[in-house]
């Protein structure tokens, strides 16, 4: 009534084989998402600086870039300048980069770096305070 299955399934390796995809633990996926939100909350550093300079944004600059640097082994993020052109509101910008520090902030817990998790509680801390108490509690 059914015709027996003729080829190996693609799902399943043979013992001792080599599968043909690399495989990642959840320690080295868990390093890329945060890489990826630390990343992303410096772009949002990086637009703040440039509408907004201040000596903090640029320490806080200095601090994502080398955790950033450190959980992708070396390798500096890429630094873009904001265009000047359309000044987006400074408001929206710092609740953009607590967002950002919150995701971060979860995934650093989740793998207990200690150190990704401090600097995105204190990037949620000074954004918050900066954006106001009523602008974060509105959302």
């Amino acid at each position: 009534m059914y015709e027996p299955i003729r080829t190996p399934s693609v799902h399943s390796t043979l013992a001792g084989a080599a599968p043909d995809f690399p495989h990642r633990s959840r320690e080295e996926e868990l390093d890329i998402q945060l890489a990826g939100h630390l990343a992303a909350l410096l772009t949002a550093t990086d637009e703040l600086r440039a509408v907004a300079p201040s000596a903090d944004l640029d320490t806080a600059a200095e601090r994502l870039t080398a955790e950033v640097s450190r959980l992708r082994r070396g390798r500096t993020p890429a630094r873009a300048s904001a265009p000047r052109s359309a000044a987006p509101e400074v408001t929206a910008l710092h609740r953009r980069a607590h967002a950002l520090a919150g995701r971060a902030l979860v995934v650093a817990a989740s793998r207990a770096d200690t150190a990704a998790a401090i600097l995105a509680a204190e990037r949620m801390d000074a954004h918050a305070e900066a954006s106001g108490p009523r602008a974060l509690a509105s959302r």
